[in-house]
């Protein structure tokens, strides 16, 4: 009985912890009796969480303002430098790793291209080793102060094995790889930091729900175009403690074309096929676009789009890149259509790099198809928009995870070494505020 007490306790303690942090990083700053009201929490109650997350150095004071007839109070926020995140985003055409503080400003980054190497999973494995090792340098950062390393990678994801997550990416050539071991052994930082991996998409889709265009909605589609394409769907509520649920999708290989295009995954008829920039640039080359052997992905688009949409006034459209991106357009209405018609989702966000690049130009059509694929009531409810984040989605979404994670514990420290297994809790819709770097996009990520 004694134990089950104790254990009572300890959950009522962190459970008023995690409150009074997630209301402040989110809403905050905040008085001591505006996080009252907004937690439910007795007066008592919030001074001895308050004196208890200061003392740790999580929280500091923001300042005061006016009340009315009484004493002036005291503004409180979650301080920035009560711990560091890194964010990692393991692409297909770089490895992009970013060092946040707490308030998910960037406080360092680096990339690796892979354009040449391509998906060597020992090479992936040392880009992530030195660019973490790069960024905590460079920031002067004590690896003591990690909460925890996210990353965001193509492919399906299984936590059930017992050394934590093992990555299935059919289009990149990798099968049941044994990613967060690998990385483990590899990554020189403190033991009991942990390792949060996820589909590049969904951690996209958290992104754009805490942070971005998906902030309010009960239920938003995101999808990631890139080289390939992915998308996430994520339910979810106004807090941490909440547990939305969210969910990575194969998108890109559900079926467009009847006897269509060979994808790289080896089906027929994919939506990668035709609307990832991978796809985009072999089309256009097919069709006898001005394209050098080796121009990349990223090089063939933003051409494909300048012979499309020329800036230059004089220079007539070239007619095979606007039928090709016709094509495209339909390609991605009819895809978006089925995620509105599956989903039901009241948003739907275009993100990733090749996304942000062709949407300015294709949003319109994209719209105009998908009405006309998808079910009118369904439709009707649901608003397609680009996302709000930029190509750097992925590596913020990424970081979301361990942060997640140390809100939902109230603040504290992860404690137990070894793998972190799945993200705790995942795909959250969360009400916030995202504070864009001083620095300066699935399958999932490009």
């Amino acid at each position: 009985m004694a134990e089950r007490n104790r254990r009572t306790v300890r959950d009522l303690r962190r459970g008023n912890r995690a409150r009074v942090v997630q209301r402040l990083y989110f809403d905050g700053p905040l008085s001591r009796q505006e996080l009252g009201a907004a937690t439910g929490l007795s007066s008592g109650s919030i001074s001895n969480v308050v004196a208890e997350l200061a003392a740790e150095g999580l929280l500091e004071e923001a300042g005061v303002v006016d009340s009315d007839g009484g004493r002036p109070r005291t503004l409180l926020r979650v301080a920035p430098d009560g711990g560091l995140l890194i964010g990692i985003d393991i692409g297909e055409t770089r490895v992009r790793v970013e060092l946040f503080d707490l308030s998910l400003t960037e406080l360092a980054r680096t990339e690796r291209l892979l354009a040449q190497h391509g998906y060597d999973v020992e090479r992936i494995v040392s880009h992530v080793r030195t660019g973490v090792a790069d960024v905590l340098r460079d920031a002067g950062a004590d690896p003591e102060q990690l909460l925890g390393i996210g990353i965001g990678v193509p492919g399906i994801i299984e936590n059930s094995g017992p050394h934590g997550a093992v990555v299935h990416g059919q289009t990149i050539g990798w099968s049941a790889v044994p990613f967060e071991r690998l990385l483990r052994d590899a990554v020189e930082v403190p033991a009991g930091v942990p390792l949060f991996i996820d589909n590049g998409a969904k951690t996209l889709g958290q992104a754009e729900m805490w942070f971005g265009g998906g902030r309010g909605s009960g239920a938003a589609a995101i999808a990631l175009i890139g080289s390939g394409v992915g998308a996430s769907v994520i339910h979810g509520g106004a807090l941490v403690e909440e547990s939305g649920r969210g969910s990575a999708l194969e998108w890109g290989h559900t079926t467009v074309h009847m006897r269509g295009r060979r994808c790289r995954c080896g089906a027929i008829g994919c939506l990668e096929a035709y609307a990832g920039a991978e796809a985009m640039r072999e089309r256009w080359y097919e069709a006898g676009g001005p394209l050098p052997d080796d121009a990349d992905d990223e090089t063939a688009l933003a051409a494909l789009l300048e012979a499309a949409f020329p800036s230059d006034e004089g220079v007539r459209p070239d007619p095979v890149a606007v039928s090709l991106l016709d094509d495209t357009a339909e390609c991605l209405g009819a895809a978006v259509a089925d995620l509105i018609n599956l989903f039901l989702p009241e948003r739907i966000l275009l993100g990733g790099w090749a996304g942000l690049l062709i949407g300015p130009h294709l949003l319109p059509a994209i719209r105009r198809h998908a009405e006309a694929y998808a079910l009118s009531h369904a439709a009707g409810r649901t608003t397609i928009e680009l996302g709000q984040l930029g190509p750097d989605a992925v590596t913020v979404g990424a970081a979301t995870l361990p942060l997640a994670a140390f809100l939902a514990r109230g603040g504290s420290r992860p404690r137990v070494p070894g793998p972190a297994g799945p993200a705790e809790p995942g795909g959250v819709a969360v009400t916030g505020r995202w504070r864009r770097p001083a620095a300066t996009a699935g399958e999932s990520s490009g």
